[in-house]
């Protein structure tokens, strides 16, 4: 996708913010541009990172959230907050470059699962036929294995119980509580010395078609093509978003070792900058993945990181509050808008919700409002005046009755009287 292409499906979901927008977009174009250069050329070209920097709510983290789905890239979303220093308790910061090892090997199986998808299918429907024509005394008379992978295929026996046996996978073990230190997987460790493990189960001719199918992608994909292709990916298209930088950020501990502020910046510094780590499936190199990092920076400044993480984001965009046109556009124009969301789901009940011009502008109005005199939360703000506003529309059902309610400027001046502006119960 073009630059231009990209900003405008962001613009489908995300209201504003053009330059952010822009910053990313031109970041991911150069990652196709970089990959038609010369092996040559591209040694010397490296990923210039960005950090978005803007209050809580203007869209930094669903700007991450749309590009996981727009890029076909090995894409992974983290929090800066999760990590410790290497040698204390909780995740190091080398586990993102793993976990995004994960996403690409996810991505190029499913690629690899769609080729053999029509190869695996047939040989699921042939697994299940030979297992129903050994139920002959509950079949129709003269029904043959022919004519059960002709039905099967057309999905007329969804619904038949069919007893299966499945590999009996041993569940992982946390080695410590919350799954900071990772998991053992004693059936990958010993998977090869001992033999598989079977158990059985009774499901449906849908269900054991789709693990069948799952069982013969397996044995008709190579493994280690798959696990290289996927390393290349991860060391050449990823995109790693690392969300709550600035929780990072800010003055060292005079109290003891700061093992989750400074010390996680101290680590974040060489895979930035580019370094090998190890994981299960090979050595990735960190060069040339892409980092973008957010936070909202109104305790901390970004010139609170420390000097050499500053320079490892050269490119710095800057977010704008919303003011009451964005809410306007917010509550009307995206694809998943709020005010959709709660029309489709008092549907259900009977009631058709039906907002004016004048209603969503003075919902824009009440939480621009809010958001001056309160704590300023951005488009969340909206949701928390949304509840408010439909609340007893939503309690009172009667069910099997139909009625239409309009919420316009009188309906939310009603039920929003000053005096109730107090959100303090639905603001976290």
């Amino acid at each position: 996708m073009t630059p231009k292409q990209i900003v405008s499906e962001l613009d489908r979901y995300i209201v504003g913010q053009f330059e952010a927008k822009k910053a990313v977009a031109i970041a991911l174009r150069n990652r196709y541009r970089r990959s038609k250069l010369s092996l040559q050329d591209r040694e010397e070209i490296t990923p210039k990172n960005i950090i978005m920097k803007g209050p809580t709510g203007v869209g930094k983290t669903e700007i991450a959230r749309r590009l996981a789905k727009i890029v076909k890239a090995p894409f992974l979303k983290v929090e800066a907050t999760k990590y410790t220093e290497v040698g204390y308790v909780g995740r190091d910061v080398e586990s993102m470059i793993r976990d995004l090892v994960e996403v690409a090997i996810r991505l190029v199986k499913d690629e690899r699962y769609k080729e053999v998808e029509s190869r695996a299918f047939a040989a699921a429907v042939n697994r299940v036929a030979d297992l129903l024509s050994k139920k002959s005394e509950e079949l129709p008379q003269g029904v043959t294995k022919a004519t059960l992978v002709d039905e099967l295929s057309k999905h007329n026996l969804d619904q038949l119980n069919v007893e299966i046996q499945v590999a009996d996978v041993p569940k992982p073990i946390e080695l410590q509580a919350g799954g900071g230190g990772g998991e053992i997987n004693l059936g990958s460790i010993f998977g090869d010395i001992l033999p598989k493990k079977m158990k059985k189960r009774t499901v449906t001719v849908e269900e054991a078609l789709k693990i069948f199918a799952a069982e013969e992608s397996e044995k008709l994909i190579d493994l280690d093509s798959v696990e290289a292709e996927a390393l290349r990916r991860a060391e050449n298209d990823g995109v790693i978003f690392i969300d709550e930088m600035d929780k990072i950020a800010g003055a060292a501990s005079h109290n003891g070792p700061d093992v989750s502020r400074e010390g996680v910046q101290r680590d974040i510094l060489p895979i930035v900058e580019g370094c090998t780590v190890s994981t299960k499936y090979g050595n990735v190199k960190t060069d040339y993945i892409l980092f973008i990092a957010s936070g909202a920076f109104h305790v901390s400044k970004v010139s609170d990181l420390i000097p050499e993480l500053q320079g490892r984001f050269p490119v710095l965009v800057e977010l704008a509050s919303l003011g009451v046109e964005d809410f306007v556009k917010i509550l009307t124009v995206p694809a998943n808008a709020i005010t959709d969301q709660y029309k489709k789901l008092l549907a259900v009940d009977g009631i058709d919700l039906q907002f004016t011009d004048d209603g969503i502008r003075e919902i824009a109005n009440v939480a621009f409002d809010q958001n001056n005199t309160l704590e300023d939360i951005g488009a969340r703000r909206l949701q928390s005046i949304m509840e408010h506003i439909v609340e007893d529309v939503s309690y009172d059902v009667n069910e099997g009755e139909s009625r239409t309610v309009v919420i316009d400027q009188k309906y939310v001046e009603n039920n929003f009287r000053t005096e109730s502006r107090n959100l303090k119960k639905y603001v976290l």
